[in-house]
């Protein structure tokens, strides 16, 4: 599929997609209204504004003030969807990578045809379903929380995880969306981890099975002359010598 299609591919494109993020940004810190000309709206893309299927991922009628600590905090974001951006491309080759973002975002889309209102949070989606991937691939990479506290990628995108479960619980109505937005991810990175981890224990179990087999038997010191049970087959079994000298199970002893 990537000879014929390779040509698709978008080296680091979430990268730039993080990049017009911060266009957007700047522009509606300049002018808040540039939202209600980008966001989703059925009808207008329906008459013929069909940039809104792309700019409704980066815009938001909604845009509130900006304060010091939000572009500090957006530069750190940037920063760290950057490395979620090479972390996945490294995994997956830029042609598959490409194909999760572009399945990701014609999700979005449809979604939001479907729904009678468009669903807000919407571009953010893409980055959810990207983090918690990189999350799933990369789990014991450390990132510094609050820029002091070491902590796990994996534990960060259980709390991602359970954040979005907890919002479409919160919201069943969103329950659909959720899933189709959240299909790339369960596709490229969820069902393969869970593959791996079954075939990482079926490996244990056939590996554990390997080595018994190869532990020598346990020699028996003591064997019965009638049912040769030993000392090793029955450890509870109490063993005697008998008067022609054999030796004898408590069971056969007498005779």
């Amino acid at each position: 599929m990537e000879r014929r299609w390779g040509g698709i591919a978008f080296p680091g494109f979430l990268r730039y997609y993080a990049l017009m993020h911060v266009l957007v940004f700047v522009v509606q810190m300049l002018r808040p209204d540039v939202g209600q000309m980008l966001e989703f709206d059925r009808a207008k893309i329906l008459s013929g504004e069909v940039w809104r299927v792309v700019t409704m991922f980066f815009a938001s009628s909604e845009f509130g003030r900006v304060s010091p600590i939000t572009l500090i905090f957006l530069y750190f974001a940037v920063m760290f969807v950057f490395m979620v951006s090479d972390g996945l491309e490294n995994a997956w080759g830029s042609f598959k990578a490409s194909l999760f973002y572009y399945a990701g975002m014609l999700s979005v889309v449809v979604m939001n045809f479907i729904y009678p209102v468009a669903i807000p949070g919407s571009g953010t989606v893409l980055y959810g379903a990207a983090f918690i991937a990189f999350a799933t691939l990369f789990p014991r990479v450390e990132i510094l929380l609050f820029f002091v506290l070491p902590v796990q990628v994996r534990f960060l995108g259980m709390i991602a995880g359970g954040l979005v479960i907890l919002n479409a619980i919160g919201q069943p109505w969103l329950l659909p969306f959720y899933l189709v937005a959240y299909a790339n991810y369960f596709i490229w990175a969820g069902i393969p981890a869970l593959r791996g981890t079954a075939r990482l224990i079926e490996s244990g179990q056939r590996r554990k099975k390997f080595n018994a087999s190869k532990m020598p038997a346990a020699e028996a010191f003591h064997t019965c002359a009638v049912c040769s049970k030993t000392d090793v087959t029955d450890p509870h079994m109490e063993f005697r010598i008998g008067k022609d000298g054999e030796e004898y199970c408590s069971e056969h002893l007498s005779q």
